[in-house]
């Protein structure tokens, strides 16, 4: 017998959900605007840090749709999102301190989000955090076994 997939509830955005929403259209907003502004008047001076931070501005766009749609596709596509994101702070983050030549102004990224006040640093794992939370909760219950 053929069990389908159950489908949860659009509630992802809502509760802590509605802020974390609302962090993640501000984050896609700034970097959309800050990257956009370095590639088109700064692109020679670091154009890795630069296309890097239009990508975090595409992955924030990303996740802040899929919390939005809820269901289990988009969090799923929301958790890759938010898993993405922390590796790429985390990794940026470290990169920028050691080779800082390459991230000579700030970027969403690059030292940590120090730039952005470390919210790109927090997002994440509260994205991934209120995303399990809602995963957690719709789970179907285990039947016999």
């Amino acid at each position: 017998m053929h069990v389908a997939e159950p489908t949860a509830p659009d509630h992802t955005a809502t509760g802590p959900g509605r802020v974390i929403v609302a962090l993640y259209a501000v984050m896609a907003l700034a970097a959309t605007g800050r990257s956009s502004v370095q590639i088109a008047e700064y692109f020679s001076r670091a154009p890795l840090a630069y296309v890097l931070s239009a990508v975090a501005a595409l992955i924030y766009l990303v996740a802040t749709v899929a919390i939005i749609r809820g269901g289990w596709r988009a969090v799923r596509i929301a958790t890759v999102s938010c898993a993405i994101e922390l590796a790429g702070v985390l990794f940026i983050g470290v990169l920028s301190y050691a080779v800082p030549r390459l991230f000579p102004d700030k970027t969403v990224w690059s030292h940590f989000g120090s730039g952005y006040g470390y919210v790109p640093l927090v997002l994440p794992i509260l994205g991934l955090w209120w995303l399990r939370r809602f995963r957690t909760a719709r789970a179907p219950a285990a039947g016999p076994g």
